[in-house]
């Protein structure tokens, strides 16, 4: 097959699903990994793709590798967080018992809990200090602390979450995408996400307007069966997918 006509079948096959793997396109075109690298290296200096590590996605997402520390994330859109934290708070009830991410969104929601008899667990040790002040029962995560984003992940950390049946969680993200679903930079703060949502009876996820189409490197979980807050919601794709609430 010529170089040209390999082109325009791995287009196509993106243009139809999106995303795709490596060894499938090896398989597809019946070319070598080699072969099918350089083909996805040309398409994406042509911007006609987006090269991740597998494979290739459709362009319209945006993949992003990179990484805020926790200063860096409170500088961003502080106003659209503020709103989304207050209504996530508002939904705590009498009793319940929750899970709440480490991150500058699920941080916000704490100066707003309401005063009612919930109790906490969660992976933020600066979260942890902040609830108990407030008066609340909470309980830390143990594990290993990655400073970066003040969170305590890791295999003790994921160990005990499974232990626990949780009526709320409330998670914070790196990238909200059709194809990848939520997404993290971290596959340790990606475990943790994901232990907590399986653990829960009803997920929230709190992620202002800049998180939608994008990509991260560690998917956690789909859009089906968890609730996004977010600040506005610019594209209305997303209501086919997922159950949304805008708050500005």
């Amino acid at each position: 097959m010529l170089t040209e006509e390999r082109h325009a079948v791995i287009l196509d096959v993106l243009q139809k699903r999106n995303s795709v793997h490596l060894n499938e396109l090896c398989e597809i075109l019946n070319a070598s990994e080699s072969t099918i690298r350089r083909d996805l290296s040309f398409l994406a200096e042509k911007n006609l793709l987006i090269k991740v590590h597998g494979g290739a996605m459709a362009i319209g997402d945006t993949f992003s590798p990179v990484e805020y520390n926790m200063e860096e994330k409170a500088g961003l859109y502080t106003e659209e967080k503020t709103a989304i934290a207050k209504y996530a708070a508002s939904l705590i009830e009498d009793d319940d018992f929750i899970f709440i991410d480490a991150g500058t969104s699920t941080e916000k929601m704490i100066e707003f809990l309401p005063g009612k008899k919930a109790t906490f667990v969660t992976n933020g040790f600066i979260h942890a200090k902040k609830i108990a002040q407030m008066g609340f029962k909470v309980f830390i995560l143990g594990g290993e602390l990655k400073p970066s984003t003040e969170a305590v992940v890791g295999t003790e950390c994921i160990l005990a979450l499974q232990k626990y049946n949780f009526t709320k969680s409330f998670l914070g993200v790196n990238g909200i995408s059709i194809t990848r679903g939520l997404s993290t930079p971290d596959q340790n703060e990606a475990s943790v996400k994901a232990a907590a949502m399986k653990n829960s009876k009803t997920v929230y996820v709190l992620a202002d307007h800049s998180k939608f189409d994008q990509i991260t490197s560690i998917s956690f979980g789909t859009l089906d069966d968890i609730t996004i807050i977010t600040d506005r919601l610019d594209d209305k794709k997303y209501l086919e997918k997922a159950d949304i609430k805008e708050v500005m």
